[in-house]
């Protein structure tokens, strides 16, 4: 379980297709304070560390990846090099920031256009026509592992201001026009139309 606040920008240090995908990732937390089976939150996918430790260029962990993860999610479009989003799995007690989200994507959306108003970068984003009717503003989602509310929904696009602090803290300082990102709807939504259908029956 997470927050989508990130906790670390990690960088993609190289992939090795080995039955599964394995990629290792280069990152800022101490390679000493990572279990191996722990779960980190990678663009907001849920992955198991299998490795880790420490060479000249720092601190890195390792994560296999199975198929199904990345034809269901942007872990495909991953590069040595790519910045990925990191958070580390909540433990009792530590502060929830964000909203809980549990890092099993429900699909891929696109962003369709970016303006800046002030300091801050609008972006709107096309969610697939399923996920639609999950996401409502002033809610929740998440994308790349990000906890993000909604501003305004049109159909299946709908719109997300950054602040400076969260372009800083995370990748999307640096997203453009066409780029892919991952989506987490709000848990509570899921289960609310859950509800709805039900009823509906």
């Amino acid at each position: 379980m997470f927050t989508g606040i990130i906790t670390d920008i990690g960088t993609i240090r190289a992939l090795t297709q080995r039955g599964d995908l394995t990629a290792r990732i280069g990152c800022g937390y101490p390679a000493d304070s990572i279990d191996i089976g722990a779960s980190i939150a990678c663009d907001g996918v849920c992955l198991t560390v299998v490795d880790r430790g420490t060479d000249a260029d720092g601190a890195w962990f390792e994560v296999s990846i199975s198929g199904e993860t990345v034809s269901a999610t942007k872990l495909g479009t991953w590069v040595e090099g790519t910045r990925i989003n990191l958070e580390r799995a909540l433990k009792v007690g530590d502060e929830l920031g964000g909203h809980i989200v549990s890092g099993h994507v429900d699909g891929v959306a696109e962003i369709t256009a970016m303006r800046e108003e002030g300091d801050s970068t609008r972006i709107t984003f096309c969610a697939p026509d399923a996920l639609a009717k999950f996401i409502a503003p002033k809610g929740s989602v998440a994308l790349n592992g990000v906890s993000l509310t909604v501003n305004e929904v049109e159909g299946p696009s709908f719109g997300v201001n950054f602040i400076p602090h969260t372009k800083e803290a995370t990748t999307f300082g640096g997203v453009a026009v066409g780029d892919k990102v991952n989506l987490e709807i709000d848990t509570l939504a899921r289960y609310v139309a859950r509800l709805q259908d039900w009823n509906a029956a």
